[in-house]
């Protein structure tokens, strides 16, 4: 489990980044590169990084449900996904 204060960084960068995206399109367009330079860095979508939403997980992530590898074994094992279930052949 990640630690509390690394998944507020996170939600941090990713409301930053929401706020902020209409100027740096525009900016981007005007190819006002200084203008660019003065936003904040966390308003850049590059520095966003995927985590699981149960536990913070940085690595293992799935992007189609929003969860790591544990929590999603866990999650379809116990039929919380719909239309996930186990593969047998």
């Amino acid at each position: 489990m990640a630690k509390e204060s690394i998944k507020a960084r996170e939600r941090k960068r990713a409301r930053m980044c929401a706020k902020y995206a209409d100027r740096r399109k525009q900016f981007k367009a005007e190819g006002n590169y200084e203008a660019l330079d003065k936003l904040p860095k966390n308003s850049s979508p590059v520095r966003k990084h995927n985590r699981c939403q149960l536990t913070g997980r940085p690595k293992g992530y799935m992007g189609d449900f929003g969860v790591c590898r544990n929590k999603f074994r866990d999650l379809a094992l116990n039929g919380k996904i719909p239309g996930v279930r186990k593969a047998s052949w």
